[in-house]
């Protein structure tokens, strides 16, 4: 089976895909048109369909599974596709939505295996209460063996923060040797939770978008809610130390507060500030990874998780 990034300039293009984004506009012949971000399980791609009948306007929304029949072209050095045809899918097309959405190259079961283990190995019994207590609730487990970590910037694919999660607890157990100030306990308990509130930020795991909670709130603050939630309904003292220094590890571990990435409080403790390097480095690796695989054969391609232009190297 062929996915839409699989094609190339020249190529036609006839499947089902996933309406990301929809913008519409009106050329110079004041005919309207619209742009769509389409993705499948290869990732996403542009396309644009060209003098959009108001019945197709309507018919075509955000997270609605589409037929195209479209040719593939070069703009600005990058694929696009242009539509000949679409038509929303219906029932009798039996889609599968796996073949629509990225997804994490690792099956659920075997992070979901390595997380538990994680949590049964702890020797704080407040933490693993927490921890148990939190995986245990069936919202929580299911939307953590679904979301994405963040719409676009790193492992934005099904169950990538179940991915990041693990990531991080594998990389953690490396670096706490040589480390020895570092507190084992917590620094685990802060991979597990340190993103729990992208459940609530993030609208769904097909199609995300930022929830009303999600943008006046923030996840990091979400994700204290949830700790302290669990706390209350467990009888665990807010003031007991372990929980205040895995809430602080959550709140800063965006890095300083004056670096303006929505950390509440700088990081104070070697805990806190070993996690956001570890953090930084996970989810930049990983996004650097999908812009390396993505670029083919260019040499040179913007990242946007950098923010500059990577060499692709040898």
């Amino acid at each position: 089976m062929r996915y839409l990034l699989d094609y190339q300039e020249g190529e036609r293009v006839v499947g089902f895909c996933l309406v990301k984004s929809k913008e519409a506009g009106v050329a110079s012949n004041q005919s309207e048109y619209l742009n769509l971000e389409l993705g499948d399980r290869s990732g996403t791609i542009m396309a644009k369909l060209w003098d959009v009948s108001a019945e197709i306007k309507e018919a075509i929304q955000v997270k609605a599974v589409v037929k195209i029949d479209a040719v593939v072209q070069s703009y600005r050095g990058k694929k696009q596709l242009v539509i000949q045809r679409i038509r929303p899918a219906s029932q009798a097309d039996e889609v599968a939505m796996e073949s629509l959405i990225p997804i994490s190259p690792i099956p659920p079961e075997e992070l979901w295996g390595k997380l538990e283990s994680v949590i049964h190995s702890l020797q704080s019994k407040t933490l693993q209460a927490i921890l148990l207590e939190a995986i245990s609730d069936s919202e929580i487990a299911e939307r953590l063996r679904q979301y994405p970590a963040g719409v676009r910037m790193h492992h934005n694919y099904y169950h990538g923060l179940l991915e990041h999660i693990v990531s991080l607890l594998t990389a953690a157990e490396r670096l706490l040797p040589l480390y020895p100030q570092v507190d084992r306990d917590v620094l685990y308990a802060t991979c597990i939770l340190h993103d729990i509130g992208k459940l609530y930020e993030l609208s769904d795991p097909i199609a995300p978008d930022y929830t009303t909670p999600g943008q006046l709130i923030g996840h990091l603050v979400m994700g204290v809610e949830i700790v302290t939630g669990i706390c209350r309904k467990l009888e665990i003292p807010l003031g007991d130390a372990e929980v205040l220094h895995l809430k602080h590890c959550i709140l800063s571990h965006h890095g300083e507060v004056e670096n303006g990435w929505g950390s509440a409080v700088s990081g104070k403790t070697p805990t806190a500030v070993l996690f956001h390097y570890l953090d930084q480095i996970d989810s930049k690796m990983n996004a650097l990874g999908q812009t390396l695989s993505d670029m083919g054969e260019e040499e040179w391609s913007y990242a946007n998780v950098l923010r500059r232009k990577v060499w692709r190297g040898y």
